[in-house]
């Protein structure tokens, strides 16, 4: 169950908060898109189902600073919590809530290539995002290098022309210098 394409990441939790079992997490798509979903299951960083898959349904997912506080059923205390701690929230894709014309989910972009617009030729490719306080980041390992050599790409229309997750392709036309701040 751990390795179905099926599953879906819609948040990552943080520690706990408080002594009544809620959790800081981030999520891609706001607490009513994450609502939405009903209930998750927890894959812990190891690959592995926390409590063998069970899932737990989403009572509360409230907006705190960057990020959210979550509250879910049959977990209510600091213990319980505990277990849930540094994990993705995983879902069935079936279950994902209708997109708006030209939508996306963040997890669809892993994988796709990054074209640069100007010249045609191709940046790399898209491994994971970040969140550090302003747009989400694009996180591009370049064609031809390792995993190490990473180009931190904004994820904002004026330098993503073109995101098309079902042809595995992003364009991108970015600003002078931005694909070799890392060189």
């Amino acid at each position: 169950m751990d390795d179905s394409p099926d599953w879906v990441v819609i948040a990552r939790t943080g520690r706990t908060r408080g002594l009544r079992g809620e959790l800081y997490a981030r999520g891609w798509e706001g607490p009513e898109r994450l609502l939405s979903f009903g209930q998750a299951a927890f894959r812990r960083p190891d690959g592995t189902l926390v409590d063998e898959g069970r899932e737990f349904r989403i009572l509360e997912a409230k907006p705190y600073k960057d990020g959210l506080v979550l509250r879910l059923e049959g977990v209510d205390s600091i213990g319980e919590a505990e277990q849930l701690e540094h994990c993705e929230m995983v879902a069935p894709a079936s279950r994902r809530p209708p997109l708006p014309e030209g939508g996306f989910h963040f997890p669809d972009l892993v994988g796709c290539t990054v074209i640069e617009r100007s010249s045609g030729r191709v940046v790399g490719r898209v491994t994971g995002w970040q969140e550090f306080g302003g747009p989400e980041l694009l996180e591009v390992v370049p064609e031809g290098r390792g995993p190490e050599a990473v180009i931190w790409i904004p994820l904002v229309r004026t330098i993503c022309v073109e995101i098309d997750p079902a042809k595995r392709r992003i364009v991108v036309d970015p600003p002078e210098g931005l694909l070799d701040l890392n060189d």
